[in-house]
């Protein structure tokens, strides 16, 4: 039988596996698996990108190049543009984006393209597993059909699974390998190959009943957080208006044993998930006439926050007689979280586009983040090029000379000492200042009880 040929490659490590997509999903598990000891083929429309990795770099900040390299000079991993490549392969998986549309609709033109491409090179035995973030229902509806049509009987001779990536940039313990695995098949043999298949470089599998099932693990996980950070965020506003230290109030409750997980507030939300994920559910509910409200609700608080700093850092300036429009601001941070260079749907790009529009001349630093676009994490509408900014030195004459340090980002390796020293005005959204001894400068947080660095 297919599955046990196919479960037999996988077992003695002759399966060839090809991973679509080589972004920061696609190239941590292509690398997974080249150290597992397959033989991996690597797809992506980029030139650039396969040249890159073929020449032993790595343009994915938590992949070391020496790792590219070395699977590179073994013959375990290539990458290539060419998807007839992906034809020798046992198993395909699918890594591609799924950006929303501007009504925040599913954009499934990745996906779609990704499945053709597995339908062009398909044979019996292939086992197909998408990774993409999606709506539930996108691997029987989206991918299935295009197998099925071309003659293939889904847990027979073709396999199907939907395994949810949860890769976390950055994450110094939690890794590809480490990470407990969902995977969820349409037939309970396409679990058990997929499954096969994760095990062989994956620490934890977790097997579920559908793919439906692990379509929607994803989004629970990563809606569970955007309304918890949502409700971090109301508090931040609830507190500023009751002028009480959100941040005192956050770690005081967090010291109860049960019944509290601790989330805290911010600028907003970003990276490729937690802003976009809540959505897809949202739309799929929609579909069948419901609506997700409180989901709804949750990313109505989240996106306000960018509004609400731009708000704070005009009534910091205010505070030292100054006006917004005019004034010179620093955005300290634009990653979308900390030690990390990933600028995706950052709420940074948006503080910056609202203290334009108020006249402000704003500049950035960021030690992971050379340079931004104009359209970085959104996609722009004008025809114009997109403007390139590029990061500045950070340096005690540098802070001096500027009217407000805007703290968006809390990168470890800023010395905030230095920044309330020297700075005259800082507006700090991630308490990062909150360990500094007082200096020179006066520190706003998101709450208004705070105004001075702590002694």
């Amino acid at each position: 039988m297919m599955k046990e040929q196919v479960l037999a490659r996988i077992e003695n490590r002759t399966a060839t596996v090809g991973i679509i997509g080589l972004g920061y999903v696609g190239l941590p598990l292509a690398v997974e698996f080249a150290r597992a000891g397959f033989t991996v083929i690597g797809f992506d429309v980029s030139q650039r990108v396969c040249d890159l990795l073929n020449s032993g770099a790595s343009h994915i900040q938590d992949v070391p190049a020496a790792e590219v390299a070395a699977f590179v000079k073994s013959g375990h991993f290539r990458a290539t543009t060419d998807a007839n490549e992906l034809k020798p392969a046992d198993a395909l998986s699918i890594a591609v984006p799924t950006p929303l549309g501007k009504t925040h609709d599913p954009d499934m033109s990745y996906v779609q393209a990704a499945a053709a491409t597995v339908a062009h090179v398909a044979h019996p035995g292939l086992l197909v597993v998408l990774e993409s973030t999606t709506y539930p229902g996108t691997t029987r509806e989206v991918v299935m059909p295009l197998l099925t049509g071309a003659g293939y009987t889904v847990g027979t001779d073709i396999f199907i699974a939907f395994s949810p990536e949860r890769v976390d940039p950055g994450n110094p313990v939690y890794n590809t390998r480490n990470t407990p695995k969902v995977v969820g098949g349409i037939t309970p043999a396409c679990t058990e190959l997929a499954t096969a298949l994760y095990s062989s470089c994956i620490e934890t599998i977790v097997p579920v009943s559908s793919t439906e099932v692990a379509e929607l693990v994803k989004l629970l996980e990563n809606t569970f957080r955007s309304v918890n950070i949502a409700m971090a965020n109301e508090m931040a506003i609830v507190c500023d208006k009751l002028g009480v230290d959100v941040w005192e109030v956050i770690d005081a409750a967090a010291t109860k044993p049960f019944g509290f997980m601790k989330f805290t507030p911010g600028p907003g939300i970003g990276g490729h998930c937690i802003p976009l994920d809540p959505h897809y559910l949202a739309w799929k509910m929609r579909t069948l006439n419901y609506r997700t409200r409180f989901i709804e609700l949750a990313g109505e608080v989240n996106t306000a926050m960018p509004a609400f700093v731009v708000e704070k850092v005009s009534q910091a300036l205010n505070s030292v007689r100054k006006p917004l429009n005019g004034s010179s601001v620093l955005i300290l941070g634009v990653a979308y979280k900390r030690d990390i260079d990933d600028v995706r749907e950052s709420p940074a790009l948006d503080v910056i586009r609202l203290l334009e529009a108020q006249g402000a001349v704003v500049s950035f630093h960021d030690p992971y983040v050379a340079s931004i676009r104009d359209d970085d994490g959104h996609g722009g509408d004008s025809h114009e090029p997109p403007r390139i900014r590029k990061s500045v030195e950070l340096s005690p004459a540098a802070l001096e000379s500027y009217d407000v340090v805007v703290i968006v980002t809390d990168h470890r390796s800023v010395d905030y000492q230095e920044i309330v020293d020297h700075a005259a005005v800082v507006v700090d959204t991630r308490n990062a200042t909150a360990a500094t001894k007082k200096g020179k400068a006066t520190v706003v947080s998101l709450s208004s009880s705070r105004t001075t660095s702590l002694a």
